[in-house]
């Protein structure tokens, strides 16, 4: 427990009891930060092609559907999806709505994604293909990820990996 009240810590939407919040050598305690989130449901929304989907926080941010459309064009062609952005959620696999999940988490370029158990509703070869891309984005554009997770494949893999219990971190390891 406490993997939420942490979130929201970190992402400036509550006060932490005690101690502060740094990020890029900035303290940041309270101030909302430039952060995505990710559910084990992708939450995307029905009735909306995939690039729409995609486009849509820029769209709510007041960026033009032009900017936004291109911008979510990119991401969907970086992760192999360019070919369903017509296509309604309902038409992709688990794992391709997950993947559209990531490039509407991407969109804004947040400084970190925390993603709650995202692969936890797929199958094992999916789970495999949305840890893998995790790490490829790491690497390939920096991106930081904070995942919660069971999987202890995934765990291995982390550069860092935290151990809660009851809200406090019990232990930490640099992988």
């Amino acid at each position: 427990g406490g993997k939420t009240t942490l979130f929201n810590i970190i992402a400036g939407l509550n006060l932490p009891d005690e101690g502060s919040v740094w990020m890029d050598g900035e303290e940041i305690t309270g101030k909302p930060g430039n952060v995505s989130y990710m559910l084990q449901k992708d939450l995307l929304l029905p009735y909306k092609t995939i690039e729409d989907n995609v486009s849509l926080p820029l769209v709510l941010k007041g960026i033009s559907k032009k900017e936004a459309e291109a911008k979510a064009i990119e991401l969907l062609d970086y992760l192999n999806l360019t070919n369903r952005k017509d296509h309604k959620p309902s038409m992709l696999s688990g794992g391709e709505q997950q993947r559209v999940a990531v490039a509407r988490a991407l969109i804004n370029n947040p400084s970190i994604v925390f993603a709650d158990e995202p692969s936890g509703n797929l199958d094992s070869k999916s789970a495999k293909e949305l840890h893998e891309l995790f790490f490829s984005l790491r690497d390939k554009i920096g991106q930081t990820f904070v995942i919660v997770t069971h999987n202890p494949q995934l765990a291995e893999m982390a550069d860092r990996t935290l151990t809660m219990k009851d809200g406090i971190i019990i232990f930490d390891k640099k992988n």
